[in-house]
């Protein structure tokens, strides 16, 4: 199944053992490649154009701001197409490694100087300044699927189905997991990359996994999966496989994919720490909607599709909570409740969400009472 993929794939019919006579050739020491990668007006697809620099920037401060063609990604008018790029965060480049090239991670802007409307970042980072003595964590659970070329999930049987989700999760096997080499070539280059990434396993159903970010203090959980998924998407590219961030990629008897979000305070974190969880439980019981509005780039409709109360999930209208329940909004670890410190998981934000609006839910409600 999987050489029948690749040979349908355009990208990986390309020989690959080419490139790499060419990434051999000695870079000069005076050039530095830098790709820019941003978020682009659908709020969940990035995009990304590389630039040579002269030297390495000494800090984030120091990259050039850059312009793009916002009317290409459904962000401007092609009369008055021209945004800004600004640097907010750097990685090393896990595709051109040997020397001092770089992932840019930026933030969108309009001539006027006005963040773009798929500009998250601007508004969750004034929220984490003000609540930077409370020191928020947070840690998001990435789920996504591989789908073939044609849109199938990557392994399924063209003319059916797979077996029943049961011996997926957490699977090894040739007829339980497809495509690991994918999943471990992105673990090795997000770890080179500098990104948090906490762990990675197969995920309920088949073709699908997972991959762990944080945990994070303010800003840096939400930049690291970013670019952790722009990383994904390059590597699945070389593989010809289609990753997608789908929260309900298959209708039916089968998971969806989120991306729960893990997140606690520094209060959380110690002594009796349970109480100041509690306290936060209820506030997020009374701003669900909020929340559901800020967990998907649709305001909630791509979650309908995905909170059923079904699959390991809590219904979309009804707030809930408990121990170890992962039929519920919010979850409190077992162990969590045991030590009476910890953190809470949010399971609701989709797969597929920002995670600049999930974090700045998060700490607008349980953290500046808003």
């Amino acid at each position: 199944m999987a050489m029948e993929t690749l040979a349908q794939s355009p990208n990986a019919r390309i020989c690959k053992t080419v490139l790499e006579k060419y990434m051999r050739l000695p870079q000069p020491d005076n050039k530095v490649q830098a790709t820019y990668i941003w978020i682009d007006g659908t709020g969940e697809n990035l995009r990304a154009k590389d630039r040579t620099l002269p030297s390495l920037p000494k800090s984030i401060k120091d990259y050039p701001i850059w312009n793009y063609d916002g009317s290409s990604t459904y962000q401007s008018e092609g009369h008055n197409s021209d945004l800004y790029l600004h640097p907010v965060a750097v990685y090393k480049d896990p595709f051109r490694p040997g020397a001092e090239n770089v992932l840019v991670l930026c933030d969108t802007y309009k001539p006027n100087k006005e963040p773009t409307e798929s500009n998250k970042r601007y508004k969750c980072l004034e929220a984490m300044e003000r609540a930077a003595a409370h020191k928020p964590w947070f840690g998001i659970e990435q789920e996504y699927t591989l789908l073939d070329t044609d849109l199938h999930p990557f392994g399924w049987p063209k003319n059916g189905f797979p077996g029943p989700q049961g011996p997926y999760y957490c699977g090894v096997g040739a007829n339980k997991v497809y495509a690991r080499e994918l999943v471990e070539a992105h673990y090795r280059a997000c770890l080179y990359a500098g990104i948090d990434i906490a762990g990675t396993n197969a995920e309920v159903m088949p073709a699908q996994w997972e991959f762990q970010v944080g945990p994070g203090e303010g800003m840096k959980c939400a930049d690291d999966l970013w670019v952790a998924r722009y990383i994904l998407h390059r590597i699945s590219e070389e593989y010809g496989i289609v990753v997608t961030l789908d929260p309900k990629p298959m209708p039916g008897n089968w998971n969806g994919a989120g991306a729960h979000c893990n997140f606690s305070t520094l209060e959380m974190r110690e002594e009796n720490g349970i109480i100041e969880i509690e306290k936060a439980i209820d506030k997020l019981s009374k701003q669900h909607l909020r929340h559901i509005q800020a967990y998907d780039p649709k305001g909630g409709k791509d979650n309908e599709r995905r909170l059923t109360g079904a699959h390991e999930t809590s219904s979309i209208h009804n707030f809930s909570a408990g121990v170890a329940n992962r039929g519920a909004s919010i979850r409190i670890p077992r162990e969590v409740a045991e030590r009476k410190q910890g953190y809470l998981e949010d399971r609701r934000p989709s797969s597929n969400c920002d995670p600049y609006a999930v974090c700045e839910a998060l700490v607008r409600t349980c953290v500046l009472n808003e």
